[in-house]
């Protein structure tokens, strides 16, 4: 266990914070390395004279900055993990906070009575071969069918033997990169990019490259001159507003991004996760270029969390290699799931579950703007989240912690800063409390981020 020990006469409030920032500046100062022991909650909070709730709460926050790992049976210990952004949600919400982290749907009564019946109705009409058949040719052909309909309301006219089926967007995104990419290739992405894919390409042997972006996404000059470099062999690319600053490509945006694909020979991994539920977007890039476009989009952000179900619809020449990475990593999606997937788009459920949550949305998004109002932010009416540059002068760190003081939880911008200049910035999700929750946490975070509170000097 480690000598150093933070000095407790100037710890400020709130206190849990200031010996944050006490651990995180010896960690910095080089005063604490990597794999050094903390001391046991309890016997800090007996040296301090201070509660060990607040110091559980410090070692909570070190651990969502990634600095520190709690271990069962032995201690809590640094750990650099700077190879690798923060995870943008808390790993365990308490009772009282309201969680604005977790990228999630809105969810309610309803859904989970949809799911009852669902489930007791497959209980006594399910396929045999759902159960009994290794062979996902056999066992998928009318869902296949059933896909092509699905695809063609998220704007990409395919054919049932270019779709995969998928256990989510996640599996999607790893055979997608196995079959486009090899090691040691580039891989370009949105500078402000999708939170996992810095662990997945490092584990695939990818290296990224973080392209600029602005209001639409995508700069297709920056694409270009990175790709004339030599250092680009595929592009991962979020067009809609599912990506973290929720931008919409424009159609003119989009064929230019596509142009740069073709001149440079990229295949293009695009992830549309949310399909239907974004209202009147422009084609799907897949649409533009469908000889390069492996096409990514699932159910569980836009029908209910737990319909881990997907399409991957590859170009015509990469069906073998997809076929046999999705077999050799998943072997076939969940086939129970895919028939209440399946069956809910036939009889037109999904669909309504889309459209209840557009509207569910567009009633959170208007919460957003009255309680935010006088905040700059980027939304989009159809979005499950909002992004809020904080300006210069304040940091990620600071926000989120007062945020979490109040018992609420709101994602830092670095969990998904691919490469470039960090500008400070928040994520902030609308779906997974009740709408009175929301509004309750939204007014917390205004009265933050439209303060700059000196403080409070603590006496012990």
């Amino acid at each position: 266990m480690t000598s150093w020990r933070p000095d407790r006469d100037t710890l400020k409030r709130p206190v849990y914070l200031s010996l944050v920032e006490q651990i995180s500046g010896a960690v910095d100062a080089g005063e604490l390395s990597d794999g050094d022991r903390l001391p046991p909650q309890r016997m800090l909070a007996q040296e301090l004279n201070i509660a060990v709730q607040t110091v559980s709460r410090a070692y909570d926050e070190l651990s969502r900055r990634g600095l520190v790992a709690g271990e069962t049976g032995r201690g809590t210990f640094i750990t650099l993990r700077t190879h690798e952004p923060p995870p943008p949600y808390i790993n365990e919400r308490g009772n009282t906070i309201v969680d604005l982290s977790m990228l999630k749907p809105v969810v309610e009564q309803m859904h989970l009575d949809r799911l009852a019946k669902a489930l007791a109705d497959l209980a006594t009409s399910f396929p045999a071969n759902l159960i009994t058949s290794f062979r996902p040719n056999v066992v998928f052909a009318r869902h296949r069918g059933v896909a092509v309909d699905w695809l063609r309301r998220c704007g990409l006219e395919t054919n049932a033997r270019n779709v995969i089926l998928t256990n989510g967007a996640t599996p999607a995104m790893v055979v997608a990169l196995m079959t486009a990419t090899r090691s040691g290739m580039t891989l370009a992405t949105e500078a402000i990019g999708h939170h996992t894919l810095p662990a997945l390409a490092g584990n695939l042997g990818l290296s990224l490259r973080g392209i600029p972006t602005d209001v639409e996404g995508m700069i297709p000059e920056a694409l270009d001159k990175a790709a004339a470099e030599g250092e680009i062999g595929a592009l991962f690319i979020m067009p809609n507003p599912c990506d973290p600053t929720v931008s919409m490509m424009s159609a003119e945006r989009r064929e230019a991004i596509v142009a740069v694909a073709r001149r440079h020979d990229l295949a293009i991994i695009e992830n549309d996760a949310w399909g239907p539920l974004i209202e009147k977007h422009p084609p799907p890039l897949a649409a533009l270029a469908p000889e390069r476009t492996l096409y990514i989009t699932s159910f569980s952000k836009n029908v209910v969390p737990g319909l881990r179900y997907g399409y991957l619809v590859v170009p015509e020449r990469l069906i073998p290699a997809a076929g046999n990475r999705h077999l050799v990593t998943n072997w076939m999606a969940t086939p129970l799931i895919a028939e209440l997937a399946t069956r809910w788009i036939e009889d037109g459920t999904a669909l309504e579950m889309v459209l209840w949550q557009r509207r569910a949305l567009r009633r959170r998004q208007k919460i957003a703007a009255e309680t935010l109002a006088g905040i700059d932010y980027l939304s989009h009416p159809d979005a499950l989240h909002i992004w809020i540059p904080l300006g210069s002068h304040r940091s990620e760190d600071e926000v989120v912690s007062l945020a979490r003081l109040h018992d609420v939880a709101i994602a830092p911008g670095a969990s998904f800063r691919i490469e470039g200049d960090p500008k400070p910035a928040i994520r902030v999700c609308l779906g997974q409390p009740s709408e009175k929750e929301l509004r309750a946490a939204l007014t917390v975070l205004a009265g933050i981020l439209a303060s700059d509170p000196e403080p409070v000097l603590l006496t012990l």
